[in-house]
Protein backbone atom coordinates (compact mmCIF):
# COMPACT_ATOMS: atom_id res chain seq x y z
CA UNK A 1 0.00 0.00 0.00
CA UNK A 2 3.04 2.29 0.13
CA UNK A 3 2.58 3.11 -3.57
CA UNK A 4 -0.85 4.63 -2.99
CA UNK A 5 -1.81 8.05 -1.66
CA UNK A 6 -2.50 8.38 2.05
CA UNK A 7 -6.16 7.91 2.89
CA UNK A 8 -6.55 11.56 3.91
CA UNK A 9 -5.13 12.78 0.57
CA UNK A 10 -7.64 10.67 -1.32
CA UNK A 11 -10.45 11.98 0.89
CA UNK A 12 -9.42 15.58 0.23
CA UNK A 13 -9.21 14.96 -3.52
CA UNK A 14 -12.65 13.36 -3.65
CA UNK A 15 -14.12 16.18 -1.56
CA UNK A 16 -12.65 18.84 -3.87
CA UNK A 17 -13.98 17.12 -6.99
CA UNK A 18 -17.43 16.50 -5.52
CA UNK A 19 -17.91 19.99 -4.06
CA UNK A 20 -16.63 21.69 -7.22
CA UNK A 21 -18.96 19.62 -9.41
CA UNK A 22 -21.98 20.28 -7.19
CA UNK A 23 -21.33 24.04 -6.89
CA UNK A 24 -20.60 24.54 -10.59
CA UNK A 25 -23.47 22.43 -11.96
CA UNK A 26 -25.98 22.24 -9.05
CA UNK A 27 -26.29 18.52 -9.78
CA UNK A 28 -25.20 15.32 -8.10
CA UNK A 29 -22.05 13.61 -9.30
CA UNK A 30 -22.75 10.10 -10.55
CA UNK A 31 -21.11 7.68 -12.96
CA UNK A 32 -23.90 5.15 -13.53
CA UNK A 33 -26.37 7.84 -14.58
CA UNK A 34 -23.79 9.34 -16.96
CA UNK A 35 -23.14 5.91 -18.46
CA UNK A 36 -26.87 5.30 -18.95
CA UNK A 37 -27.34 8.64 -20.72
CA UNK A 38 -24.37 8.07 -23.02
CA UNK A 39 -25.68 4.62 -23.97
CA UNK A 40 -29.05 6.20 -24.89
CA UNK A 41 -27.48 9.19 -26.61
CA UNK A 42 -30.05 9.33 -29.42
CA UNK A 43 -32.95 9.78 -27.01
CA UNK A 44 -30.94 12.23 -24.92
CA UNK A 45 -30.04 14.36 -27.94
CA UNK A 46 -33.70 14.40 -28.99
CA UNK A 47 -34.71 15.54 -25.50
CA UNK A 48 -32.04 18.26 -25.49
CA UNK A 49 -33.29 19.60 -28.83
CA UNK A 50 -36.85 19.71 -27.51
CA UNK A 51 -35.69 21.51 -24.35
CA UNK A 52 -33.89 24.06 -26.49
CA UNK A 53 -37.05 24.70 -28.53
CA UNK A 54 -39.14 25.32 -25.42
CA UNK A 55 -36.54 27.18 -23.36
CA UNK A 56 -38.43 30.49 -23.77
CA UNK A 57 -41.46 30.07 -21.49
CA UNK A 58 -43.25 33.17 -22.83
CA UNK A 59 -42.84 32.02 -26.43
CA UNK A 60 -44.11 28.58 -25.43
CA UNK A 61 -47.17 30.11 -23.72
CA UNK A 62 -47.96 32.25 -26.77
CA UNK A 63 -47.57 29.25 -29.08
CA UNK A 64 -49.92 27.16 -26.94
CA UNK A 65 -52.46 30.00 -26.88
CA UNK A 66 -52.31 30.38 -30.66
CA UNK A 67 -52.65 26.62 -31.19
CA UNK A 68 -55.63 26.49 -28.81
CA UNK A 69 -57.35 29.37 -30.59
CA UNK A 70 -56.70 27.81 -34.00
CA UNK A 71 -58.07 24.46 -32.92
CA UNK A 72 -61.16 25.51 -30.93
CA UNK A 73 -61.79 28.88 -32.53
CA UNK A 74 -62.85 32.10 -30.82
CA UNK A 75 -66.00 34.19 -31.01
CA UNK A 76 -65.71 37.40 -32.94
CA UNK A 77 -65.04 40.28 -30.57
CA UNK A 78 -64.62 38.03 -27.57
CA UNK A 79 -61.82 39.09 -25.25
CA UNK A 80 -58.87 36.75 -25.03
CA UNK A 81 -58.58 35.45 -21.47
CA UNK A 82 -55.21 35.89 -19.83
CA UNK A 83 -53.24 32.70 -19.51
CA UNK A 84 -51.67 31.62 -16.26
CA UNK A 85 -48.25 33.08 -15.75
CA UNK A 86 -48.66 35.83 -18.40
CA UNK A 87 -48.98 39.44 -17.27
CA UNK A 88 -50.85 41.68 -19.72
CA UNK A 89 -48.76 44.60 -21.08
CA UNK A 90 -51.25 47.26 -19.91
CA UNK A 91 -51.34 45.69 -16.46
CA UNK A 92 -47.58 45.72 -16.23
CA UNK A 93 -47.50 49.33 -17.48
CA UNK A 94 -49.85 50.46 -14.69
CA UNK A 95 -47.71 48.66 -12.14
CA UNK A 96 -50.59 46.44 -11.04
CA UNK A 97 -49.57 43.20 -9.40
CA UNK A 98 -50.89 39.97 -10.95
CA UNK A 99 -53.61 38.13 -9.02
CA UNK A 100 -52.54 36.27 -5.94
CA UNK A 101 -51.68 32.66 -6.67
CA UNK A 102 -50.90 33.30 -10.33
CA UNK A 103 -47.29 32.32 -11.08
CA UNK A 104 -45.19 34.79 -12.99
CA UNK A 105 -43.76 33.74 -16.31
CA UNK A 106 -40.32 34.95 -15.30
CA UNK A 107 -40.35 33.76 -11.71
CA UNK A 108 -38.19 30.66 -11.20
CA UNK A 109 -39.83 27.59 -9.77
CA UNK A 110 -38.06 26.78 -6.52
CA UNK A 111 -39.36 23.20 -6.53
CA UNK A 112 -38.32 22.43 -10.11
CA UNK A 113 -35.35 20.09 -10.40
CA UNK A 114 -32.41 21.27 -12.50
CA UNK A 115 -32.28 20.12 -16.08
CA UNK A 116 -30.00 17.16 -16.80
CA UNK A 117 -26.39 18.00 -17.54
CA UNK A 118 -25.54 18.30 -21.25
CA UNK A 119 -24.85 14.96 -22.86
CA UNK A 120 -21.39 16.03 -23.98
CA UNK A 121 -20.40 16.72 -20.39
CA UNK A 122 -21.50 13.21 -19.38
CA UNK A 123 -19.38 11.70 -22.15
CA UNK A 124 -16.45 13.90 -21.09
CA UNK A 125 -16.87 12.66 -17.50
CA UNK A 126 -16.59 9.01 -18.53
CA UNK A 127 -13.66 9.73 -20.84
CA UNK A 128 -11.89 11.67 -18.10
CA UNK A 129 -12.16 8.70 -15.72
CA UNK A 130 -10.47 6.45 -18.28
CA UNK A 131 -7.79 8.98 -19.25
CA UNK A 132 -7.13 9.94 -15.63
CA UNK A 133 -6.57 6.33 -14.62
CA UNK A 134 -4.27 5.76 -17.59
CA UNK A 135 -2.22 8.89 -16.87
CA UNK A 136 -1.90 7.94 -13.19
CA UNK A 137 -0.71 4.43 -14.07
CA UNK A 138 1.79 5.68 -16.65
CA UNK A 139 3.29 8.38 -14.42
CA UNK A 140 3.63 5.88 -11.56
CA UNK A 141 5.35 3.38 -13.88
CA UNK A 142 2.71 0.74 -13.19
CA UNK A 143 0.92 0.65 -16.55
CA UNK A 144 0.78 -2.83 -18.01
CA UNK A 145 -1.49 -4.26 -20.67
CA UNK A 146 -2.82 -7.67 -19.62
CA UNK A 147 -5.79 -9.90 -20.32
CA UNK A 148 -6.36 -11.24 -16.81
CA UNK A 149 -7.40 -9.76 -13.47
CA UNK A 150 -4.16 -10.57 -11.66
CA UNK A 151 -2.95 -13.24 -9.26
CA UNK A 152 -5.53 -12.45 -6.57
CA UNK A 153 -8.46 -12.99 -8.94
CA UNK A 154 -6.87 -16.17 -10.27
CA UNK A 155 -6.39 -17.65 -6.80
CA UNK A 156 -9.76 -16.63 -5.32
CA UNK A 157 -12.16 -16.84 -8.29
CA UNK A 158 -10.83 -18.59 -11.37
CA UNK A 159 -7.77 -18.80 -13.59
CA UNK A 160 -9.67 -19.93 -16.69
CA UNK A 161 -10.06 -17.11 -19.27
CA UNK A 162 -13.54 -18.22 -20.46
CA UNK A 163 -14.80 -18.50 -16.88
CA UNK A 164 -13.22 -15.16 -16.05
CA UNK A 165 -15.08 -13.47 -18.93
CA UNK A 166 -18.35 -15.08 -17.85
CA UNK A 167 -17.93 -14.10 -14.21
CA UNK A 168 -17.04 -10.51 -15.11
CA UNK A 169 -20.00 -10.26 -17.51
CA UNK A 170 -22.50 -11.56 -14.97
CA UNK A 171 -20.98 -9.35 -12.27
CA UNK A 172 -21.23 -6.30 -14.51
CA UNK A 173 -24.90 -7.01 -15.27
CA UNK A 174 -25.67 -7.39 -11.57
CA UNK A 175 -23.82 -4.18 -10.71
CA UNK A 176 -25.67 -2.27 -13.42
CA UNK A 177 -29.03 -3.64 -12.33
CA UNK A 178 -28.30 -2.87 -8.69
CA UNK A 179 -27.18 0.70 -9.29
CA UNK A 180 -30.25 1.54 -11.37
CA UNK A 181 -32.51 -0.19 -8.83
CA UNK A 182 -30.91 1.84 -6.03
CA UNK A 183 -31.14 5.07 -8.03
CA UNK A 184 -27.39 5.56 -8.17
CA UNK A 185 -23.96 4.04 -7.63
CA UNK A 186 -21.41 4.47 -4.86
CA UNK A 187 -20.18 7.77 -6.31
CA UNK A 188 -23.67 9.27 -6.52
CA UNK A 189 -24.95 8.05 -3.16
CA UNK A 190 -21.69 7.83 -1.24
CA UNK A 191 -20.09 11.12 -2.29
CA UNK A 192 -22.99 13.43 -3.13
CA UNK A 193 -25.99 11.91 -1.38
CA UNK A 194 -24.27 11.34 1.96
CA UNK A 195 -22.62 14.76 1.69
CA UNK A 196 -26.10 16.29 1.40
CA UNK A 197 -27.43 14.04 4.19
CA UNK A 198 -30.05 12.38 1.98
CA UNK A 199 -31.60 9.49 3.96
CA UNK A 200 -31.90 7.19 0.93
CA UNK A 201 -28.24 7.76 0.05
CA UNK A 202 -27.12 7.00 3.60
CA UNK A 203 -29.07 3.73 3.58
CA UNK A 204 -27.85 2.79 0.09
CA UNK A 205 -24.21 3.50 0.98
CA UNK A 206 -24.50 1.45 4.17
CA UNK A 207 -25.87 -1.47 2.12
CA UNK A 208 -23.12 -1.06 -0.52
CA UNK A 209 -20.22 -1.17 1.90
CA UNK A 210 -21.81 -3.63 4.30
CA UNK A 211 -22.29 -6.11 1.48
CA UNK A 212 -18.74 -5.52 0.25
CA UNK A 213 -17.30 -6.20 3.70
CA UNK A 214 -19.39 -9.38 4.04
CA UNK A 215 -18.43 -10.71 0.61
CA UNK A 216 -14.74 -9.93 1.19
CA UNK A 217 -14.85 -11.78 4.50
CA UNK A 218 -16.49 -14.82 2.89
CA UNK A 219 -13.96 -14.87 0.04
CA UNK A 220 -10.90 -14.60 2.24
CA UNK A 221 -11.97 -16.62 5.30
CA UNK A 222 -14.52 -19.13 4.01
CA UNK A 223 -13.96 -19.78 0.32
Amino acid sequence: MSNYWPWWAGAVGLAVVTINYTVSTDRSFGVSSAWERVLHWREERRAERMDAQFADERALTEALAAATAAHFGTRAGAPTPPYAGVVEPETAARGVEPPTGTPSATAPDATASPRPAPLVSQAALLLSIFVGGWVAAVTAGRFEFRLDMGDGFREIVTGSPPQMIGVLFVGGVLVGFGTRLAGGCSSGHGLNGCGRLHPDSIVATAVFFGTAVLVSFLLWKVV
